[in-house]
């Protein structure tokens, strides 16, 4: 219906196909995929549906980057006292910590997310909105300038659509048209949001589309992204393969026991006779007994759990170097011992820092916009260029270490004092060329 709404409001909207892949991610990060994980089996005597087992690890893979990208030591300044209060406050009141990291993992999912602010009365508030919310309206260059933002809301047990649209003028500024449609015929209503003003004006876009920095490869003229798994499909595919196989692998394997019809317990019926043994006794199985089989036989199965974890490992090594994590991050063992230290990850991987810092570009410039927006529903106009986006890598950096080199570069002449105390406490070039004068100074 969006589509339908859109176009008869007279915007081109993008093909329906790429919202259906998106829909396609989004099974994936649920961990069940209709067409995948339930399938049909023939067991001698007639077909059977069955439930694939899934490790979830689609969803594993987002959860990695939006640990990596969005965690709590995260910090947004703008060198103005005032103007950071007021950040704080907001981001605070909307739940930022939590709802940021959420929505990187599923922009990571889905391909695309979007930070949208508004203010109602005296709040201001920011809504994350997932891919299939989003519809571009016109872009240039991979960078959306006109954008349509849709939800579905029920008032007084009604159904209706909501759509967003933001809309840049001539001269840089917007004008957000909020309006809102029936769900049985997609007409438009009024009247009945009375919170909510029909045009709204601004300054500075009021909307930061984040998307993983990869190419969208499924449509190289369409501006929204891919997921961080779209090329990693078949790769998740096998990996649930495995893993079914390997639990299979413990039902199947179980030990069995034959035994010879006269020695099982015996029970009429209407169609004649029939062993029986204690429902619990699953492992006991009766066959006719010949003169070659007149004893109790135990089977015993072969678990090839070996060869399954390894198989899997070699599997989970693919994904984690397809979805930009470098090869090693996941193993089997992670489900009981956890993921790998940092320490760990930065002797071995190069690969994973520089794929968080390309993703690092998009989402800063995100943050900044999303930043300079709130200090503007505040009524205060913020420059973009001294708002500084601070990420902690030390996830992937052993911080005290560098430290410590640092400092011996210090001593030994290398690097200068200030540019220590800007690397390590977060200070301006001037501030720490202040702070070392006056080290120098009390000295003296």
């Amino acid at each position: 219906m969006i589509f339908e709404i859109l176009r008869r409001e007279g915007y081109s909207v993008g093909s329906r196909d790429f919202y259906t892949k998106i829909d396609e991610w989004k099974d994936w990060h649920k961990g069940k995929v209709g067409s995948f994980h339930t399938y049909m089996q023939y067991n001698g005597v007639k077909r059977l549906s069955r439930e694939r087992a899934s490790l979830c690890m689609a969803k594993k893979v987002c959860e990695e980057w939006a640990n990596l990208l969005m965690n709590e030591k995260v910090e947004g300044t703008t060198q103005n006292d005032e103007f950071d209060a007021i950040l704080k406050d907001v981001l605070t009141k909307n739940n930022f910590r939590v709802r940021s990291n959420q929505l990187i993992e599923l922009t990571f999912a889905l391909g695309t997310g979007a930070f949208v602010e508004n203010r109602i009365g005296g709040n201001i508030n920011i809504d994350y909105i997932t891919a299939d919310m989003i519809f571009p309206l016109s872009y240039d260059n991979g960078e959306i300038y006109d954008c349509a933002f849709a939800s579905e809301i029920k008032k007084r047990g009604e159904d209706y659509r909501y759509i967003q649209y933001h809309l840049r003028q001539g001269d840089g500024s917007y004008i957000i048209k909020n309006k809102f449609y029936s769900a049985k015929d997609g007409k438009e209503v009024f009247g009945i949001f009375g919170n909510v003003a029909e045009i709204v004006q601004s300054k500075v876009p009021l909307f930061q589309i984040i998307t993983p920095n990869i190419i969208n490869n499924y449509d190289f003229s369409n501006p929204m992204g891919i997921s961080v798994f779209a090329n990693a499909i078949d790769v998740l595919k096998g990996i649930d393969l495995i893993y079914d196989s390997y639990q299979n692998e413990f039902r199947l394997g179980k030990k069995r026991i034959i035994v010879p019809m006269g020695m099982a317990q015996i029970m009429s019926t209407q169609n004649g006779t029939m062993p029986i043994f204690d429902d619990n006794d699953t492992e006991f199985y009766a066959i006719k007994e010949t003169d070659d089989f007149n004893q109790l036989k135990e089977i015993n199965m072969e678990i090839r759990s070996e060869a399954h974890l390894g198989a899997l490992k070699n599997s989970l090594d693919v994904l984690s170097s397809l979805t930009g994590l470098g090869s090693d991050r996941f193993s089997f063992e992670t489900y009981k011992n956890g993921i790998k230290t940092a320490t760990e990850v930065i002797s071995e991987k190069s690969e994973l820092f520089q794929n968080l810092k390309k993703h690092e570009l998009i989402l800063s410039a995100a943050l900044k916009k999303l930043y300079r927006a709130v200090l503007c529903l505040s009524g205060k106009n913020a420059d973009e260029r001294n708002i500084k986006v601070d990420f902690d890598d030390s996830i992937i950096q052993d911080k005290e270490k560098e430290f410590a080199q640092d400092l011996q570069l210090v001593s030994s002449g290398i690097m200068q004092k200030w540019e220590f105390r800007v690397k390590h406490f977060n200070e301006s070039e001037r501030e720490a060329k202040k702070m070392c004068a006056e080290d120098e100074f009390a000295e003296e």
